[in-house]
């Protein structure tokens, strides 16, 4: 599903950081400003179609090796890094971390999360919802040579999990504009690590390569508890760990602001339209480190924004705000 943006410009938000710098604060990022509601868009009428893009590469980030395993076509895979927790991740104290798929720039991808999964669209990564499709229907996609990323949401509750209970009230705040939803305290790791821990089990038992996790910029939005880009940044490097841990790459979902620190600890994007809003080039610095952006428009058309995305190395492609089967890659 679309999800909310924040609403003041980002550039603005840079400058705050560099301000902040400036004035020798350590680590501290700019803050962001509320969220930007989403409006319904009508997509074209018209059946799924495949779209061009380069395929991933091999890479060999730095850190210590866990030996390698050879994956299903679609994308490469790296050696998993990150600095030692001191702790086994949940359920997994004696297996060996596998190796991490690293998606490159220009692949192309399918997004949806309306529904189960319609396998016809024949593009190298598919992202669909975790709780969603079944084991079989990530295998269904590896044994037609496709990588496949986890939808999770990370920073709001929802009602309609079946892990709802598993939340306590305390961490629970306001709505987020989407039926059934709550933002999330995410200053309370000691709750929320389990849960996102056994939700990250769930993608990793099912087979999926990838993780996208949703919501990441709750510090810049009305959520009911007075969180700061600090706290956002501490959260977001904990679910880049927890993913990490279970030898799943992990996306770095919107927060534009906060790229330049965080792109080293994510192996790619995922971002909603940065061309409406003309922040694209502040992806940049996932290109260059040679990860995937991957990114949709819901209103622009294609020849508005496919000419700056290519130029970007962007995998960008036009989609119905409900994130059904329908595409126009550029």
């Amino acid at each position: 599903m679309r999800r909310s943006r924040a609403a003041a410009p980002v550039a603005v938000l840079l400058l705050l950081a560099v301000l902040a710098a400036c004035s020798g604060a350590p680590d501290r990022p700019a803050e962001h400003a509320a969220g930007r509601p989403p409006g319904p868009t009508a997509g074209p009428p018209t059946g799924p179609s495949s779209g061009p893009g380069s395929g991933p590469a091999t890479v060999s980030p730095s850190g210590p090796s866990k030996g390698a395993t050879t994956g299903p076509p679609g994308g490469a895979t790296t050696h998993p890094t990150g600095r030692p927790t001191g702790r086994p991740p949940t359920g997994s104290a004696s297996r060996p971390a596998p190796t991490r798929w690293q998606p490159r720039p220009g692949v192309a991808w399918q997004w949806q999360l309306d529904g189960k999964v319609d396998p016809s669209v024949d593009v190298p990564v598919y992202d669909i919802d975790g709780f969603e499709n079944s084991a079989a229907d990530v295998a269904r996609l590896h044994r037609d040579g496709r990588k496949v990323i986890c939808y999770i949401n990370v920073g709001a509750w929802e009602d309609y999990r079946p892990d709802r209970d598993a939340f306590p009230r305390s961490v629970l705040g306001g709505p987020n504009g989407w039926h059934g939803e709550r933002w999330l305290d995410i200053r309370r790791v000691p709750v929320l690590r389990p849960l996102m821990e056994r939700r990250f089990d769930m993608c990793r038992d099912k087979g999926f390569d990838a993780v996208e996790p949703d919501l990441m910029e709750g510090y810049a939005n009305d959520t009911g508890f007075p969180l700061t880009a600090d706290d956002q940044l501490r959260y977001n490097r904990m679910i880049a760990e927890i993913a990490h841990e279970r030898g799943l790459a992990v996306g770095l979902k919107n927060d534009l602001a906060q790229i330049p620190r965080l792109v080293h600890h994510f192996d790619f994007a995922v971002n909603e339209e940065c061309a409406e809003f003309d922040e694209c080039a502040l992806l940049a610095p996932f290109v260059a480190a040679g990860k995937a952006v991957f990114h949709v428009e819901y209103s622009e058309p294609t020849t508005g924004f496919c000419p700056e995305a290519r130029a970007l190395r962007l995998s960008s492609m036009l989609k119905n705000p409900e994130l059904d089967v329908w595409r126009r890659p550029c």
